[in-house]
């Protein structure tokens, strides 16, 4: 069982290094109970307890990861060589490190042909780099565009400086009148 698992965590590697742009690195995937099968040309899994998900650029941990991925080669083995990633859905206790970008949420939907990662149940996205912290009711990544959309939004960050007017200096309003000052 565990070379099927090295050879899965090889196969994820290269649908998510594909996409990453630091060099590829072996992907491992650790977990309590793995349950693989094959269905036509596609291989679908369940990972459950403590999962643990390392490649390129990539650390999920969850409770519960399911993934579908296109398989090539002998299609009455139990698990063929698998050619692309197509999806995987990570659920319970989610957190997704990337670089320094992390993410907490209940469920987290990774679609690599979409260069998409949608966030729900209480997602947070914090990045270390700028201070940035958003929350909302879901949280969507969309790769290759720098863009996050997030719906129900609350956004946080460093604070701005004072954009306010010096209530020392005295101000005239464009009527000439001479405002009032503050009490």
């Amino acid at each position: 069982m565990k070379s099927r698992l090295a050879l899965l965590a090889g196969v994820l590697a290269l649908g998510l290094a594909a996409r990453a742009e630091q060099p590829p690195q072996k992907t491992t995937l650790e977990c309590d109970h793995a349950d693989m099968w094959s269905e036509g040309d596609e291989t679908r899994g369940i990972c459950t307890g403590s999962v643990i998900l390392t490649g390129t650029n990539l650390r999920i941990v969850c409770d519960r990861l399911e993934f579908t991925a296109l398989g090539v080669g002998d299609k009455t083995s139990t698990l063929p060589t698998l050619e692309r990633f197509q999806s995987m859905v990570a659920t319970g206790h989610v957190l997704i490190v990337q670089g320094d970008r992390e993410a907490t949420c209940g469920r987290a939907e990774v679609r690599p042909h979409d260069d998409k990662v949608i966030l729900t149940e209480s997602p947070v996205l914090v990045d270390r780099g700028t201070g940035w912290t958003s929350t909302g009711e879901k949280i969507t990544l969309l790769r290759g565009e720098r863009r996050v959309v997030v719906d129900k939004s609350r956004v946080t960050g460093p604070a701005l400086r004072d954009l306010g007017f010096d209530s020392a200096k005295p101000t005239t309003p464009a009527d000439g009148a001479p405002r009032p000052t503050a009490p």
